[in-house]
């Protein structure tokens, strides 16, 4: 009897996170629901596939694929890539980067506020870094949320690039483990002695509402160059507004003029 590709091709998907347990909080499937998946006793509803591809950042097609192509396609994803100027991005990247004006002032560490996108009425509050490396800015952020089940917390990271271009600092970072989801990020600089807050924009396509996209306001808190990362991220998770300083809230708070088009924010 021949193995159910859907069943082999999840297996083999979920091997490249901690555990099935993990898997099914990020998706939100139930975890007795999803174990009949992987056995091949039941094949996952148009809904719920929907929401296994857009995790897994695959298609519908491509997770019915025969489990020896579908093991190639996502290893061949997954290759780390060489150096910037052997890819095809090279000129890109390092044009962009050329004329992107000095953000050594900007490195160090933040705590990353904005209104989280599965969890209504609920603040993100997360650790991101912006270090120097090689010439290029790069940008991590981890964030931190409690599982709705109960159990170990989940752990988000995001990798990116950052420039500072057109007197706006911007920010592209993709999920780290699948990069199946990319959040851009563009904030106005800071004209004072000092960095206090960066205020912005960001918008994505969070894994846990499907594939819509959104966007909200974003601010970065400036802690520093030096900053204890383990104390910082124990800080970290998601907040009601009234656990906040009345500060950030009112930031982050998403709202757009009587009459306005498009999604803005004011400089500070």
């Amino acid at each position: 009897m021949s193995i159910d590709p859907v069943s082999a091709n999840l297996s083999f998907a979920c091997t490249l996170f901690p555990s099935i347990a993990h898997v099914c909080r990020r998706i939100g499937i139930n975890r007795q629901q999803f174990n009949k998946y992987l056995s091949g006793t039941v094949r996952p509803s148009r809904h719920n596939m929907r929401k296994i591809c857009d995790f897994f950042g695959v298609t519908e097609a491509e997770l019915l694929m025969e489990p020896a192509r579908f093991t190639e396609l996502i290893s061949l994803r997954r290759r780390p890539g060489g150096e910037v100027e052997a890819t095809p991005l090279g000129p890109t990247l390092k044009r962009l980067n050329q004329f992107s004006e000095p953000l050594d002032r900007y490195c160090g560490g933040y705590f990353r506020y904005f209104h989280s996108y599965s969890n209504p009425g609920r603040i993100m509050r997360s650790y991101a870094q912006i270090t120097r490396k090689n010439g290029y800015y790069l940008w991590k952020n981890i964030e931190r949320e409690a599982s709705a089940q109960g159990g170990a917390e989940d752990v988000f990271k995001y990798e990116g690039m950052v420039f500072f271009l057109g007197e706006r600092i911007n920010v592209v970072e993709n999920e780290a483990m699948l990069s199946s989801s990319i959040t851009q990020m563009i904030l106005y600089p800071s004209y004072s002695a000092g960095i206090d807050y960066l205020l912005g924009i960001q918008t994505g396509g969070p894994l846990k509402r499907g594939r819509k996209p959104a966007a909200s306001r974003v601010v970065l808190d400036y802690l520093g160059q030096n900053v204890d990362a383990r104390r910082a991220m124990a800080q970290c998770g998601l907040f009601t507004p009234e656990a906040l300083d009345p500060r950030i809230v009112q930031l982050v708070r998403n709202e757009m003029a009587p009459g306005a088009w498009t999604f803005e924010v004011e400089q500070l």
